[in-house]
């Protein structure tokens, strides 16, 4: 069987670059996990930058462009990933439509503002499908906790907390802009429902230090509340989310895989406390080889419908909207 062409445009850090990360988990870029899968073939890419096309054509043998829409008549890819800033976004998304791309992947967040997102999602139709790379989506750990949360393995979810950090020099709408859009999808992707924002207080969005808190909920019978912590000033990543339940605690993150159940304390008579469970999560995740593999199993069912979706992607940035994380906001 004839392999899927797939090409990229924008050769940055998530096309390419970061597959030369000896810590992280491979494939962790577009073309990696590309090459990996054997379903498909990496065939092209394309950048404005000429040092980037240089490096991504030295690293997979493929021919490179400057132009996008030459790129796309020549090898009329099946499969074009899109690693670009989000406000070309709908650019290169309309581009690949309009040459016949039946498959196209959207780095997230899936545009700037919730016009051009609901642009792109308009686009997937009539034989396009467009993916949002919300990578937890795909990722194993996470798809762990969502049975665990769906299935009520430990009762009913009753409240939510999540923590973000990224750095000791960015400002807090930088970081809730940049990461925040893995961290909301996330919440919706567990939970199965529609984060809604209520209000925000602490440091400025707009502050290089000190801590912003946003209050939110995830609509049911019972409104799930969900409280955000969004740091500066911190010289350490923490990207968690924590699930408290009837009968025992979740925590999942970067390097976190955490079940808690209750059990008899050991502190105190006709008491009852968490007791770690002892599960755990090894081996690869395939956060970006699942990706690859849905998109290829798009291109051979028009039909189906993708992990992550363009709808999927618009409802992060409406979030981020209602909070109020667009630059120069306060």
């Amino acid at each position: 069987m004839e392999k899927i062409k797939a090409a990229i445009i924008g050769l940055g850090r998530i096309a390419s670059l970061l597959e030369d990360d000896t810590l992280r988990e491979k494939p962790c870029t577009h073309a990696g996990a590309i090459t990996a899968n054997p379903d498909c073939k990496l065939v092209c890419g394309c950048d404005t930058d000429k040092d980037r096309c240089r490096l991504f054509a030295e690293k997979w043998q493929v021919p490179v462009y400057a132009d996008a829409k030459e790129m796309l008549h020549i090898h009329k890819p099946q499969i074009v990933s899109i690693a670009t800033h989000p406000d070309s976004h709908y650019h290169y998304c309309r581009l690949a439509k309009e040459a016949g791309v039946p498959v196209i992947i959207c780095e997230k967040p899936l545009a700037d503002n919730i016009r051009e997102a609901q642009k792109i999602v308009r686009l997937a139709n009539n034989g396009t499908v467009i993916i949002t790379n919300h990578e937890r989506r795909y990722s194993e750990d996470y798809i762990r906790i969502k049975s665990i949360i769906k299935e009520e393995k430990l009762g009913k979810l009753l409240s939510i907390r999540a923590v973000l950090y990224m750095g000791i020099t960015k400002r807090l709408v930088d970081v809730f802009w940049h990461d925040g859009t893995h961290l909301a999808d996330a919440i919706m992707f567990l939970t199965g429902g529609v984060l809604k924002h209520k209000r925000r207080w602490g440091a400025k969005l707009t502050s290089k230090e000190g801590t912003a808190w946003l209050e939110g909920y995830i609509p049911s019978k019972k409104n799930i509340p969900v409280i955000i912590e969004v740091g500066a000033a911190r010289d350490h990543l923490v990207f968690e989310i924590e699930f408290s339940c009837e009968k025992g605690r979740l925590r999942i993150g970067n390097g976190i895989f955490e079940v808690y159940e209750s059990a008899p304390s050991p502190y105190a008579e006709n008491f009852r406390s968490l007791k770690n469970t002892g599960e755990a999560f090894i081996g690869p995740t395939g956060y970006f080889a699942n990706m690859i593999k849905d998109a290829a199993a798009c291109v051979k069912d028009p039909n189906r419908q993708p992990i992550s979706s363009a709808q999927d992607g618009l409802r992060v940035i409406e979030y981020l909207n209602s909070v109020g994380t667009w630059r120069g906001h306060a």
